[in-house]
Order: C-alpha cells, then structure tokens, then sequence
C-alpha cells in the first residue's frame, strides 16, 4: 500500500448504510415474514416477501442470501481505511499484524461461542471471516496484480478439489445425511453433482473434523449444508472487498464508479456462467466459486449505486438511520444474535396479556416491537459515542 498521506480520510458514508441496510435486514429477521406469509399462501406480496426473509433451499438466492457475502465483503472493503488510519497513528507493520491475529482469533472464538460451545462448529459468519482475516490482511500490502491471483488461485485451487472428490453414486442414500426425500428436485445431476448436499469434499472434512473435538454425540452432518472448509471461498468474497476498498482510498474524495459497475457486471457475467454450464453452481450454502463470482457482483452493483445517491448526489439524510447500525456492526450483530429469543419472549409474554387470541399477525407485530428497541439501543450507543470494536 502506498503511504498514508498526513490528512485524516474521511469516512466512507455510501459504506456505513451499506454495512446498516444489511444489518437492519439481519436485525429484521425477528419480523418473521415468512410466518406472516404462511397465513396468506395466495397472497403473491406477502410470498414475496416471505421468500426473501428465508435461504433458498440450495442453488439460487434471495434477499436474506445476500446479507452474508455483503457482510464478508464490506470487510474487506474496511480494511485498508483501517490500515491508512492506523498507519498515520504511526502504528508499524508488526503491530498491525499482532493486532490483526488477535482479531481473527476472537472473531473465530466468537463465532463458535455464539454456536455453542458444546457442539464446535465453523460455520458462523464471523467465524468464516475470521479464519481468513489475516491472510486479506497481508494481501492489502501486495500490489493489485498479487491480490487478483491470489482469488484467482483460492477460487480455481477450490473448485478443482471439489470437482476432483468422487461424486455420490447413484444409489447413494441421501437420506442418511439429513436430505429429505422430497428434496430430489434440489439434487444436481452430471458434472455439477459435485456439489450436492452433504455429499461433497466439504461434509466428508467436516465428517473427520468436527468429530475431532469433543461432543456429546458424532458430528454426521450439518442439517443445513453449511461447511468449515467454506472459509476458503469466503477468503475470496474478502479479497473482492479488500479490492474495491482500494479503489475507494485511492480514488477518494472520488468515486471509482465505472469500476465498480464494470467489475459488478463481470463477476455476475462470470457466476452466471459457471452455473448455467454446469461447472460450478450458485450455491450460497457451500459458498461455491460461482457464489463468490455472483454475490460479488451484487455487492459491487449496491456499492456503486449507494456511491453515485449519497456522495456524488448528495442524498445523505435518508441513510442517517442505516448509518446509526452500520457503524455499530458488531453491536448489532451480537445484539440479534444474543437478544433476539430473550426478548422476543419477553414482548410476547406482555403482548398476551393484550391479544388473548393468537393471530397470525403477532410474529410481525411482536417483532417490530423487538426491532423498534434494538434501533433505540444502538442509537443510544451512537449518541454516547459507545461502539463496539474487535
């Protein structure tokens, strides 16, 4: 990275309500618009949003799919603002990195504790950033070219491991690996079976793996599909962050624009025709090349969008409330993540005391109440000036 000028760069505003619309969308899970939309099975509004507040069973995506890869990649978007800071503090490398390690190690620890501590798993968002943290952290100190062979190198070195793995036979009972079996229609065929669930590189390491640690009963598979190994991609979906975070230090006070929407609309290009040639589905489960190649592609296209409203229009005020959450990542993570069930249980028990008679409704209602207090604790953090940082 080149050195940092003496001048205080200013903050990223189009990034802080990117890094706010996703939390808010993660936050608004306590909404439960799905269950709302189970009451009205003919209204096509409320399957709409049904359908984006849940994952797609396996290939494809919604809304909800897209709050991981945002939250992964603006992390790296984050870093080399936080690496020019640190360096005008007069921090040295060594320091940054040490700083960095612990990072990553708590990220990880976190990840697994949110989990469960009884049943070790790797597969939480913040584990999976963790994992890979440090190696994008040394990444930003290369020159552009290394940063893009090294995706280049991460997502081909994956895909090969998982096509060379041998694909589950004919006969193979995918039931015994926790797919229902009205699930047929998920199932890949040909060279893409490569990538079914849980008949893949990935379970079959997490099947040695996990059950490495101690457990109340072996590790057969994850009921969702979801892998350790997936921080390998998610490593990519980083790098592409940590790229266009560059682009932004040292465009600034521009905005690479035509960049971003150039890059967005290649890596979607080049994600969509992995998947609709059979060589690598968009599968954001297993966080498949394709995933890291089209997810991307999105997060650019929001990026550059969000850049052309708020800092080449100046449109600013709308995003205040995003802002607020973005800022506050962390706190808002932790705040859905270990709140969430309490709370949501302690609204009800005062609700019923109000709507004697269950109603499809309360998810929704229940949970707006639950989202309004999450908000005021955040704007409370802000105003005090209290952020929460790793």
């Amino acid at each position: 990275m080149q050195a940092p000028s003496e001048k205080k760069m200013a903050r990223n505003i189009a990034v802080d309500v990117y890094r706010g619309t996703v939390m808010l969308l993660m936050m608004a899970e306590v909404l439960r618009l799905a269950t709302v939309a189970k009451g009205y099975p003919d209204n096509p509004i409320w399957q709409f949003l049904g359908y984006n507040q849940t994952h797609v069973e396996w290939a494809g995506l919604s809304l909800h799919d897209m709050i991981q890869p945002s939250f992964t990649l603006l992390a790296g978007v984050a870093l080399p603002y936080s690496i020019h800071s640190r360096q005008r503090r007069g921090q040295t490398f060594r320091s940054m990195l040490l700083h960095t390690i612990w990072r990553s190690f708590l990220l990880v620890m976190l990840g697994i504790l949110l989990r469960g501590i009884q049943h070790v798993t790797f597969e939480d968002t913040l584990t999976q950033i963790g994992l890979g943290y440090t190696v994008v952290f040394l990444l930003a100190f290369c020159k552009p070219r290394w940063q893009w062979t090294s995706l280049a190198v991460v997502l081909f070195g994956y895909w090969l491991a998982w096509a060379l793995y041998p694909v589950a036979g004919a006969g193979f009972d995918y039931a015994s690996v926790g797919v229902p079996l009205d699930w047929h229609t998920h199932l890949f065929s040909g060279f893409a079976a490569h990538w079914n669930k849980n008949a893949n590189l990935g379970a079959a390491f997490d099947h040695w793996f996990l059950n490495l640690f101690p457990r109340s009963k072996p590790f057969l598979y994850n009921r969702g599909g979801y892998l350790t190994l997936s921080f390998i991609p998610t490593l990519g979906t980083m790098i592409l962050g940590l790229i266009a975070g560059r682009w932004f230090v040292t465009s600034a006070p521009s905005i690479p624009l035509r960049r971003l929407i150039v890059g967005g609309l290649l890596l979607l290009t080049g994600g969509l025709l992995l998947h609709f040639t059979g060589i690598c589905p968009i599968v954001k489960r297993v966080w498949t090349p394709a995933w890291v190649l089209f997810s991307g592609g999105i997060c650019y296209l929001v990026l550059a969008a969000l850049g052309w409203l708020i800092d080449v229009r100046q449109h600013r005020r709308w995003g205040t409330a995003l802002v607020i959450i973005g800022t506050n990542s962390i706190a808002a993570y932790l705040l859905a993540e270990l709140c969430g069930s309490p709370l949501n249980h302690l609204i009800r028990l005062g609700g019923g005391m109000v709507m004697q008679q269950p109603h499809v409704w309360d998810s929704l209602v229940f949970g707006a109440v639950e989202l309004t207090l999450f908000w005021m604790v955040l704007w409370t953090m802000h105003r005090k000036k209290i952020f929460v940082r790793i």
